[in-house]
């Protein structure tokens, strides 16, 4: 199974990427839901170090392994840098045509360090701190734009996004969700499907046969379609979480803490935009 993330399908922690067994025959039980069910030390190249004939295996050493810790630093280091990026757009560039230009620009050259980044066959921290940063300015200026028109709304933003992460992973960790290849084709099936919609009507916005941004507008259809997006967030959140799950299981390098942490970047952006936009459209309906 690949996540629902670019970074995490391309070289991550995919079961086909050739990491400790995620491309043997242990992938029998991993399509089952459970990748643990092989003898792991059949599977895994790494846990084979160190051992000698008639003696039980050794542990793999834990150097140079992926470790919780490592994601939780990294993670904090590439939000972090949203954070800043976001703090310094907000208070050095105020509301007008030009910050909304320089918020655009932010916004594709983010886009463009995210799709190398995802293409490159190992992380680039260069690659992922400068997303992060200019990611940061452009959620900075969109968040200064939107406390202008409804007081409070990023702060309250922030707020859901937390609460949607703590809630997705208080129900994965309790196994409410067992993330199975089934759940991630119908989950993915619908997350495209929203996608292509999206852009459809966007087209139509454009064009102007669609009024008041369509199914993106500030009424109830808007709340319908951000209440679906915040869910599919929370969905990617699910795929993410498994992933680095994985990833530490199978002895995936130490430097693979950096694409976790972009890809946890890149879904809590997502929540975040979305939250801001459903904030707006609950406080516009007050």
């Amino acid at each position: 199974m690949r996540s629902s993330n670019p970074v995490f399908s391309r070289r991550g922690f995919s079961r086909d990427n050739g990491y400790a067994g995620f491309n043997t025959a242990a992938q029998a039980g991993y399509a089952q839901g459970n990748p643990y069910a092989q003898n792991p030390y059949a599977t895994n190249p790494y846990a084979q170090q160190g051992t000698q004939y008639g003696a039980p295996p050794q542990a793999p050493a834990t150097t140079d392994r992926m470790t919780m810790d490592d994601v939780v630093v990294r993670s904090a280091l590439t939000l972090g840098t949203v954070a800043v990026g976001a703090v310094l757009a907000w208070a050095l560039l105020p509301v007008s045509a030009t910050s909304y230009g320089l918020a655009f620009g932010a916004a594709i050259i983010a886009m463009v360090l995210a799709l190398v980044q995802s293409f490159k066959r190992t992380p680039a921290p260069a690659l992922i701190l400068g997303y992060a940063a200019f990611e940061g300015v452009f959620l900075g200026v969109i968040s200064e734009m939107y406390n202008s028109q409804w007081n409070g709304a990023p702060f309250q933003a922030v707020l859901g996004t937390m609460a949607v992460t703590a809630a997705t992973l208080l129900v994965y960790k309790a196994g409410w969700i067992r993330v199975t290849a089934r759940y991630a084709r119908v989950g993915m099936a619908i997350a495209i499907a929203f996608v292509l919609v999206m852009a459809v009507n966007l087209l139509l916005v454009a064009f102007g046969v669609a009024e008041n941004g369509g199914l993106r507008s500030f009424g109830p259809l808007g709340a319908i379609v951000g209440i679906i997006a915040i869910l599919l967030g929370a969905f990617f959140l699910t795929l993410d979480f498994k992933q680095i799950e994985d990833g530490i299981a199978y002895g995936a390098p130490r430097n693979e803490s950096w694409l976790a942490a972009f890809g946890l970047t890149l879904t809590l952006v997502w929540i975040y935009v979305e939250m801001l936009r459903l904030v707006a459209i609950f406080s516009s309906n007050d």
